[in-house]
């Protein structure tokens, strides 16, 4: 089974494919989720430590009080994102899935980051994705994104009806990634949610429904792409607050979503507005993306250069 590289449903500015699959990291996931972006935490390196084990960790998920427990859930899910870490502890698969499993009505941070965790294990254990399922009726909606996440990244065609069901949910972070995951799960014959979810009212999951349809080499989200392009119909409907990480540019992520989106379904319509970011956004990042883009729709990369250093 294919392993979701979870990079890609983080990094901010990877390189554009020209495949006409659209790269997962241009999907927006929920704050819970970014790169496991944590609190800024008084002493919490003092808690907790890069020098210590995964296992040691693990232990501390298992036996530690209240305010080491969850520190050390996080932190073993942000070491298992390294291969490394994983080659080096063979064993860790099956303690996570059982501590996991431990952890109903436990602290909802500890069961989030255990979720992660499970997401990012290279070789995954029996039982781990019963385990995740059995977590979508957890009444913390944050812990249900995470484990929706999991899912997505283990990449188990077998888990789209369950994961399509969260699309019913009250609660729009939990549909946002429910439609994420769609996009990425094979098989691609979800299309019905993801149009019904170009109208949904929460604008990021109308997002995700276009960016999704559009890895399917599907066009029906171009309308909601062609309004991810515009930088003030987006700063209108994106709270830059909604992240702790100063290094994420919530609107920028928006924008180049969009720009992905285009490039992959070579959708020419849109090339004037693509254009005009690639000269004129305030980011240097959505206009090095938009050249990418203009470049994936026909135009030469030297000619827009040229008209950047004429304006």
């Amino acid at each position: 089974m294919r392993k979701l590289d979870e990079r890609d449903a983080s990094s901010a500015t990877p390189p554009l494919a020209s495949a006409p699959s659209i790269a997962v990291q241009f999907f927006l996931i929920p704050l819970a989720v970014v790169g496991v972006i944590v609190l800024v935490y008084g002493g919490f390196r003092m808690l907790v430590s890069n020098e210590r084990t995964p296992e040691e960790f693990l232990h501390d998920v298992r036996v530690g009080g209240r305010d080491r427990r969850w520190p050390a859930a996080y932190e073993l899910s942000r070491l298992l994102a390294d291969p490394k870490v994983q080659t080096e502890h063979p064993g860790l698969g099956p303690a996570i899935v059982q501590a996991f499993t431990d952890s109903v009505g436990d602290d909802p941070r500890v069961r989030r980051y255990l979720a992660l965790a499970i997401g990012r294990l290279e070789s995954l254990p029996p039982g781990a994705v019963d385990a995740l399922l059995v977590a979508l009726d957890d009444p913390d909606s944050e812990t249900c994104i995470s484990v929706i996440w999991a899912l997505a990244a283990i990449g188990d065609p077998t888990v789209v009806d369950d994961v399509e069901g969260m699309y019913l949910s009250d609660d729009a972070g939990v549909r946002k990634m429910a439609v994420y995951a769609l996009g990425v799960l094979p098989p691609d014959d979800r299309a019905a949610t993801l149009r019904n979810a170009l109208d949904d009212n929460a604008p990021d999951v109308r997002w995700n429904a276009a960016v999704a349809l559009a890895r399917h080499g599907r066009d029906e989200g171009l309308a909601v792409i062609g309004r991810m392009l515009d930088r003030e119909y987006v700063e209108r409907n994106v709270r830059r607050t909604q992240t702790t990480d100063s290094t994420v540019d919530p609107i920028a992520s928006v924008m180049m979503s969009g720009l992905q989106a285009v490039g992959s379904l070579r959708a020419s319509v849109l090339r004037s507005e693509v254009e005009e970011l690639s000269r004129t956004d305030a980011s240097l990042r959505v206009r090095e993306v938009a050249l990418r883009t203009v470049e994936l729709l026909g135009s030469s990369r030297a000619e827009l250069r040229g008209a950047q250093r004429r304006n």
